[in-house]
């Protein structure tokens, strides 16, 4: 980035920075601090033609989310689709992060 003065950071937050009672208090407290390191970088790094903004995805389906909820298929389905029945896969977190470093965006 720097021989450019371009590019893009996109860390990955959560809603937990959003959502109340989401998570523990340590997970939510440090996806509070992202969220806030992300908007103070974008301000310093702006001038130098460096965006930064961040994904924060709902419920991702991923085996160590499963192993904590103690669910099988079903009820890994019930917990995890929030969108009209669509369960998030990392996939689909990597499609957005891809989508906000294009120059379209």
């Amino acid at each position: 980035m720097n021989p450019n003065h371009s590019g893009n950071i996109i860390p990955t937050a959560s809603t937990c920075s959003k959502i109340g009672d989401a998570a523990s208090h340590a997970y939510t407290s440090s996806k509070h601090g992202l969220v806030g390191l992300t908007r103070n970088i974008a301000v310093e790094l702006g001038k130098y033609d460096i965006r930064v903004s961040c994904v924060s995805p709902h419920l991702v389906a991923i085996p160590l989310g499963n192993g904590f909820y103690k669910l099988d298929d079903e009820g890994c389905h019930d917990v995890y689709s929030v969108l009209n029945g669509v369960v998030l896969k990392p996939e689909d977190v990597a499609e957005a992060a891809l989508f906000l470093a294009r120059d379209e965006s």
